[in-house]
């Protein structure tokens, strides 16, 4: 015997939605032992297509301001970069959503 939904759950149960995944920020915080070329050059190091000039208008915002976001994408990339970035030796909030 067949079963048969009613066409309003029919209809439901074969719709599927696509969400995206989430971005995730990498942040990079102030510190008292990093200098302005450190930074910069790490940025240059590990943000993929970072220019020069993008590095060290974001290396300002870090030290004016505390922190600044330096990248925003899939989890799984930020995690890399995060863990690079704080492997030389800058000091890293944690990856958060964005």
């Amino acid at each position: 015997m067949a079963v048969t939904l009613p066409q309003e759950r029919q209809a439901a149960a074969t719709t599927t939605t696509r969400k995206p995944y989430p971005n995730y920020k990498v942040i990079v915080l102030d510190d008292d032992f990093n200098t302005f070329q450190h930074v910069a050059e790490s940025l240059m190091a590990y943000i993929p297509n970072m220019t020069s000039d993008r590095a060290w208008e974001l290396t300002n915002q870090v030290h004016f301001e505390g922190l600044a976001i330096v990248w925003v994408g899939p989890q799984e990339q930020a995690e890399l970069y995060h863990l690079q970035l704080k492997r030389a030796g800058l000091t890293m909030a944690p990856v958060e959503p964005a």
